[in-house]
């Protein structure tokens, strides 16, 4: 009879333990499928975003081409309109053109240079506190 007692409150919960097991093996399935969708979305809108990229710098660099060549063309009809014209003319033809295109050249080219130069960061004054910390100084025995 000690026998027969022992065994009833043997009741294993290997039945419960392996369902729970297979639902938590099912939910990390779709888990890992789920993150793995995701992350292919995000490789696509990456992908997307990189290819945009590529075009807006596309269009950027043709912007400044079309800019540079506008400028070399403005300046060149600056300079070739600037050339004195025949001497068969009067001076006083030659004196009135003269002044007035001598001088927006120079601020063409200057404000064009202005354009495609950035200024050299400043750099910011040297404190006197600065020189030496004695703290810092390494010393060895």
């Amino acid at each position: 009879m000690g026998d027969n007692a022992a065994e009833k409150p043997k009741r294993t919960l290997l039945p419960v333990l392996t369902v729970l097991f297979l639902i938590s093996y099912g939910l990390l399935t779709t888990l890992v499928m789920e993150q793995g969708r995701t992350i292919a979305s995000q490789r696509g809108l990456i992908q997307s975003l990189f290819n945009d990229s590529a075009q807006l710098t596309g269009l950027k660099a043709k912007a400044i081409q079309k800019q540079q060549a506008d400028a070399r063309a403005q300046s060149k009809a600056q300079t070739q309109s600037k050339t004195p014209p025949a001497q068969g003319r009067g001076g006083d033809s030659q004196a009135k053109t003269s002044p007035s295109q001598a001088a927006p050249p120079a601020g063409a080219k200057n404000h064009n240079m202005s354009k495609f130069r950035r200024p050299l960061p400043q750099k910011p004054p040297k404190d006197t506190s600065d020189e030496m910390d004695v703290r810092r100084t390494l010393v060895s025995i």
